[in-house]
């Protein structure tokens, strides 16, 4: 019972944080901001938005895939429409809580396949591990590529408005405190590592970071490795086409470039990981990645909600045919378990 409550008290917790930031960022604009965000959805080309939504499916194709490729090299086989409804259902939990939708995908498998979930739960960590690390080279390049503009927007948005606050101070003097301090939390967490390691936060990192390693080193025992790498890429290259071809859906945002594509894939991928679902903040943080490339804050807005909206909306979509189809699919006498 007080498992369910801590859910549902989560659960409402996510939601109305992200209601919240909306509310607030909504608060502060001016009416005239207001009318933009509305008007720009009068321009709004549906077709470049079945388009993104195809990509998106595509998307959801390649992970499947590579799952089944990890699961046959466990020695485990299901077939393709077992494991993508099991994909889209997990999406769509993943919506209310984080790391749901990874436990139901697997007791899905579990049940129609006989697949034992601590097995295929040794995939899943296999893909979070691999896709870390295709953000984080992402990341990488969207710095290296377009450092001029993110020093700019980091000096003008974030450090004249502390300087101005708590004084004057020497940017790389800043930039030397930041790394003195993280070398002293690097060191002692070090030498207290003993008496530290009881602490759930410390064995909950230390899981992170060995179930990273341990899943990068698995793929070697995936079957066609080469094959496995590309669906990865593919999967990122989807997200990546996707949010290139979206700026082709507003007025505003037509004629933005692969940069301004890979900035806001990078920097909205973190919204999902400070909130769940990225509901309030990734509209948040697209219009102002898309501001470093002239976009107005309000239209910026404007096309962060709708990709945002079309993102949900298919996972949901999605999710539900997905719940709907899997027990009738799986209940016929002759389905395939491939």
């Amino acid at each position: 019972m007080k498992k369910h409550i801590f859910t549902a008290i989560k659960l409402i917790f996510f939601i109305g944080l992200g209601i919240f930031i909306t509310w607030l960022f909504l608060h502060n604009l001016q009416p005239e901001d207001k009318k933009k965000i509305l008007d720009s959805y009068k321009d709004v080309k549906w077709g470049w938005i079945i388009i993104v939504a195809i990509i998106g499916l595509l998307s959801h194709y390649f992970r499947t895939v590579r799952w089944n490729m990890l699961l046959e090299a466990m020695g485990y086989k299901t077939s393709f429409l077992n494991s993508f409804m099991a994909v889209m259902i997990g999406y769509f939990a993943n919506m209310a809580l984080p790391r749901l939708g990874e436990v139901i995908r697997c007791s899905i498998l579990n049940k129609y396949d006989k697949i034992p979930i601590n097995k295929s739960f040794g995939t899943v960590v296999v893909e979070r591990a691999l896709d870390i690390l295709v953000f984080l080279i992402l990341f990488f390049f969207t710095i290296l590529f377009q450092f001029h503009l993110l020093k700019d927007y980091a000096y003008n948005r974030i450090y004249i408005p502390l300087s101005n606050k708590f004084g004057a101070i020497s940017l790389y003097h800043a930039l030397y405190i930041l790394l003195i301090i993280c070398v002293l939390i690097v060191f002692f967490i070090f030498i207290l590592r003993k008496r530290i390691a009881h602490l759930k936060i410390y064995i909950k990192i230390a899981e992170i970071i060995k179930g990273f390693w341990h899943g990068l080193k698995s793929i070697a025992h995936v079957k066609n490795s080469y094959l496995f790498v590309f669906h990865s890429l593919m999967i990122w290259a989807c997200y990546l086409s996707a949010a290139y071809v979206g700026f082709f859906v507003m007025k505003g945002t037509t004629g933005l470039g692969f940069n301004a594509a890979l900035a806001s894939l990078s920097f909205g991928t973190i919204s999902y990981m400070v909130i769940q679902g990225g509901i309030g903040v990734y509209p948040i943080i697209i219009s102002e990645t898309l501001s470093l490339y002239s976009v107005d804050k309000a239209i910026g807005f404007g096309f962060g909600w709708l990709l945002w909206s079309l993102q949900s909306i298919e996972i949901i979509i999605g999710g539900l045919i997905s719940l709907i189809i899997l027990p009738i699919k799986n209940s016929k006498p002759d389905a395939v378990k491939e």
